[in-house]
């Protein structure tokens, strides 16, 4: 998942190449691509991990191998629903989002190409999602790897051109997007159709509504959180740039650190997910429990000792970017208050890919709606009342920690037992 993080960092880099204009198009469609990213590996994967432990959990193997037949008939229609959209609505989306001009253009060439490719993305994060159910992580992980390294090296040859291959631009370097996804997902094809898979996708299986549900209903509640997630993200950006671009410049460098540390979470969260739901398939709810707070517990050590670290030497960081001293002011005004907190996100994060084990989100969904509700309601009230910027900060501390405190007290008062 760290690998996953950097290749956005090696993709920014490509497009900063290309210009100011090419670097504005890609912030339109950023977010877009972060959704597609959350709902198909986190949220939908979530849900195909979840049900097909907790049937390996039950010795019930027949319908834990049904279950991928309906897990890659999911993800081909939500891909080709997502090729769809942007393809014939891609232009109204992105000038609604405030694209304009040649901006507007280069977000359209990057976006054209990334989405017609979105059933392979969405094909290899389900298929990894069903690998992860049966507690193979090693091949996942591989792949994802294998992905990320011909990313990295196909975007910037088709992006910015080598020899003589010419530069395609902002196409070129999604194109190295989905030509990597594409052939991870032909690979995991076969694999899933060999002996070496432990559950085989056969086409063979009867559909069932059950099955289809048993997998939607929990990635239907986590695509809600997933949404949460972009939609406090575009929130906090609108309420901080009322303060100035400085300001903005400085929670952009902030929330570079963020987007490097919640794959952290993320791995010790899909890890917990196939134990739970194996666990309470056996009807083990102590030890499914025991198995959510011990990986919960690690993941918030660790991010909330980098976010100690930051908040006593944000230069470690910050210096990396900026030498702007009224950025680099508030950069460090954002980690003294950010950074003590990020333990708290990481807790909540983890319980809540623990939760979709156990098919138990409401709690975690609920705690994401509050924080939601909290910056923006607060943030508004700030912006009306010619709030500082220590203030706006300590208003998103007070999110991240209401959501891991909440998410923490649903997952410790809800029952897991069936």
């Amino acid at each position: 998942m760290t690998a996953s993080a950097l290749v956005t960092i090696a993709e920014t880099w490509y497009v900063g190449q290309l210009g100011l204009l090419s670097l504005a198009g890609m912030a339109l469609v950023f977010p877009m691509v972060m959704l597609q990213q959350m709902l198909s590996a986190g949220s939908m994967g979530g849900g195909i991990s979840s049900a097909i432990s907790r049937a390996l959990g039950a010795n019930d193997t027949p319908k834990a191998n049904a279950l991928v037949l309906h897990a890659t008939l999911i993800a081909l229609g939500i891909g080709l629903f997502f090729t769809l959209i942007f393809l014939w609505f891609s232009r109204p989306i992105f000038t609604a989002m405030g694209g304009q001009a040649e901006a507007l253009e280069h977000c359209l060439d990057y976006a054209h190409i990334a989405f017609l490719g979105a059933v392979s993305i969405w094909l290899t994060n389900s298929f990894t999602s069903v690998l992860r159910g049966t507690g193979n992580m090693r091949t996942p992980s591989k792949v994802l790897l294998s992905v990320c390294i011909g990313q990295v090296a196909l975007s910037g040859i088709l992006g910015l051109g080598l020899g003589p291959i010419p530069s395609f631009g902002m196409a070129g370097v999604a194109a190295g997007n989905v030509t990597a996804y594409s052939a991870s997902a032909i690979y995991l094809f076969f694999y899933l159709r060999s002996s070496r898979s432990r559950l085989k996708l056969s086409f063979n299986s009867p559909l069932s509504r059950a099955l289809f549900i048993d997998i939607l209903k929990v990635g239907g509640m986590s695509s809600l959180s997933s949404l949460q997630t972009v939609a406090t993200i575009v929130v906090v950006t609108s309420l901080i740039s009322s303060l100035g671009p400085e300001a903005l410049a400085a929670y952009g460098i902030g929330t570079r650190l963020e987007f490097l540390l919640v794959p952290i979470t993320f791995a010790f969260g899909v890890a917990c997910l196939p134990m739970v739901g194996m666990a309470l398939g056996a009807n083990l709810v102590e030890r499914a429990k025991q198995v959510a707070w011990s990986g919960a517990l690690l993941s918030s050590a660790l991010v909330g000792c980098i976010g100690l670290l930051v908040c006593f030497w944000p230069g470690i960081w910050t210096d990396l970017f900026t030498s702007n001293p009224l950025v680099l002011s508030y950069t460090t005004l954002y980690f003294q208050w950010i950074g003590p907190c990020y333990g708290f996100f990481a807790l909540g994060l983890c319980l809540y890919f623990a939760s979709q084990g156990a098919g138990k989100l409401l709690g975690p969904v609920l705690a994401g709606t509050f924080r939601l509700c909290l910056v923006a309601a607060g943030g508004i009230w700030l912006t009306h009342n010619n709030g500082t910027a220590a203030e706006m900060f300590s208003l998103i501390a007070a999110g991240m920690v209401s959501y891991g405190l909440l998410t923490a007290f649903s997952v410790y008062k809800v029952s897991w037992a069936r």
